[in-house]
């Protein structure tokens, strides 16, 4: 199947269109990124066109053709099965459960309580301050990525978060580091995971990824 015609709708700082560019350059897929700015006159993701590609209202979206899918995860495992190779999924069935709850425990259990909808909620819909909000996202994301360290530690000598090849667990794993810097989190409980981010930062495809290299980067 042909992969040049392939779309990304992303935000240079979403940390979901972030993971999908991660692997559309390791698997050197080609790609055109559509900006979607979420924060200019009101949020493009709010427009109806935006709305008629992903009713959601959120980033990403990858158009192919005539198919377009959201979702970032589910965006990875389609790009794992239109281009194998080189695999962001390991061998045997034990090793892809693990990646994948490594990348489940950040899309689903860190991030979506720090999303930016979720963050202007608390403020215009609970009216909290900035220093409450703040420390509700450093509370949760500092709360997921123990977590995420804790496994970490079991491969203590890996290069990436499940071995020696980056796989869609560090798809997820670095734009989470990047937006926990935003805020100021505290990342010294995490050695493992800076560690993992460090080394995937002398890859081409992670710094080809990384928001201040993304055309709408402001």
């Amino acid at each position: 199947m042909m992969t040049d015609d392939l779309v990304l709708y992303s935000y240079f700082r979403s940390s979901a269109a972030y993971r999908v560019r991660i692997a559309l350059n390791l698997k050197n897929i080609p790609y055109r990124i559509e900006p979607v700015h979420l924060l200019k006159n009101g949020g493009d993701q709010h427009t109806a066109d935006y709305l008629a590609i992903n009713p959601e209202g959120l980033v990403p979206a990858l158009r192919h053709g005539d198919l377009v899918l959201t979702q970032s995860l589910a965006i990875i495992e389609y790009l794992e099965e239109l281009v194998p190779s080189p695999s962001l999924l390991p061998a045997g069935p034990a090793a892809r459960a693990q990646v994948r709850a490594l990348a489940l425990l950040i899309a689903c259990d860190i991030h979506p309580v720090n999303n930016l909808r979720v963050v202007q909620y608390l403020q215009s819909g609970l009216g909290l301050a900035d220093a409450a909000r703040q420390a509700w996202y450093r509370h949760w994301v500092q709360l997921g990525l123990s977590a995420f360290e804790a496994h970490l530690a079991k491969k203590p000598d890996a290069l990436f978060c499940c071995g020696d090849q980056p796989t869609m667990a560090d798809c997820c794993l670095i734009p989470q580091l990047f937006n926990a810097r935003r805020f100021d989190c505290d990342l010294s409980a995490c050695p493992r995971a800076v560690a993992i981010e460090a080394h995937c930062q002398t890859l081409p495809a992670f710094t080809r990824a990384a928001p201040d290299n993304q055309p709408d980067a402001a």
